[in-house]
């Protein structure tokens, strides 16, 4: 057999061509470095702190882009966050033990538009794209109060699953279960307070309920019409100063009003249930009452000393004035004679 170039001379045209040697390349084992180090072990991309999920690189948190566009209808200023991404399996006659992967993501724009979805493949990016493209097509509008939070506080379930939600002015920041948040930052919600009772792990029974307490929110209007009497907000950038929201279209008289309370209308009759600041569940154990007793005397320790400081330039007794040696001791290092 003849191979050009190894056992048979190779003509270009009516020329011998022979063999070159190149020039020496400087830079030859920076690349070959190069080479080695891509072609080295598999490693985990390194993510800036911003574009990290909940659990480092891994999926359940971060930012998937935005649906793919339906013909000529693009989705500009969508985002989807994936709120679950697990392997599940399923049992079969023929095939035994199936595995496929599940994707479950939210998708908004930030201004009140957002749905979510939940999509099964065999790859892991087929139910990404399959999961937020089925959300863009399950898209809701959900009411907000000025843009930053919600109408009301309400209550909520799904499953095991129940969360209160409370309003809250602006600046608040949203204090609540990671995927709930997710879901704010999908709509547009900036300031809330959200608490999840029941099951947590659970992060579809989660969202479904949140999602669900947003869509039975009633406006300012409705709330009026339902209890025949005006809506009146106090706000403390206001002092306090009473205005009206919302009138009924009839008002109830003096006499048929009674003593409602109007988060109990809003919540279905459950609201959360506060413990009181400072209490202690161990106050009547003997134990506790030992600790309170040897630990009396440093109450407020740290705060009567700046005070101290404050008023008298030193940290001393009530009685210094009397007994000079109430005060405390200085203690000063001797300077090394050079």
């Amino acid at each position: 057999m003849l191979w050009p170039g190894l056992n048979s001379p190779i003509i270009q045209g009516k020329e011998l061509i022979q063999q070159k040697k190149l020039p020496d390349d400087p830079d030859r084992e920076a690349k070959l470095l190069k080479l080695r180090d891509e072609m080295g072990a598999f490693r985990l991309l390194r993510l800036s702190p911003l574009e990290r999920g909940w659990s480092g690189p891994k999926l359940p948190g971060r930012s998937v882009g935005p649906p793919d566009p339906v013909g000529e209808d693009n989705f500009e200023g969508f985002d989807t966050i994936v709120l679950e991404f697990k392997i599940v399996c399923n049992m079969k006659g023929n095939l035994g033990r199936t595995r496929r992967t599940s994707a479950f993501v939210v998708t908004g724009n930030g201004n009140g538009l957002a749905g979510f979805a939940t999509g099964k493949a065999q790859m892991g990016m087929t139910a990404l794209r399959k999961a937020k493209n089925r959300a863009a097509q399950k898209l809701m509008y959900v009411e907000r109060y000025n843009e930053h939070t919600v109408l009301h506080d309400f209550f909520s379930a799904f499953g095991k699953t129940r969360v209160f939600v409370q309003k809250k002015p602006e600046g608040y920041g949203l204090v609540c279960h990671r995927a709930i948040r997710e879901i704010c930052k999908a709509i547009g919600i900036k300031d809330i307070y959200a608490k999840v009772e029941g099951s947590t792990k659970n992060v579809q029974h989660v969202a479904k309920a949140f999602m669900v307490g947003l869509l039975r929110q009633k406006t300012f209007e409705k709330i009026a019409e339902e209890t025949k009497l005006h809506v009146v907000e106090f706000r403390k950038e206001r002092d306090y100063f009473p205005q009206i929201m919302a009138k009924p279209s009839e008002v109830k008289t003096t006499k048929a009003i009674d003593d409602m309370d109007l988060n109990l209308h809003l919540n279905a009759g459950k609201v959360v249930s506060k413990r009181k600041k400072g209490f202690q569940p161990n106050e009547s154990d003997p134990s506790w009452k030992n600790h309170i007793s040897k630990t009396e005397r440093f109450r407020n320790r740290d705060q009567v000393r700046v005070n101290l400081l404050v008023e008298h330039g030193e940290v001393r007794s009530f009685l210094a004035d009397k007994y000079p040696e109430c005060r405390q001791i200085k203690f000063m290092k001797k300077m090394e004679e050079s």
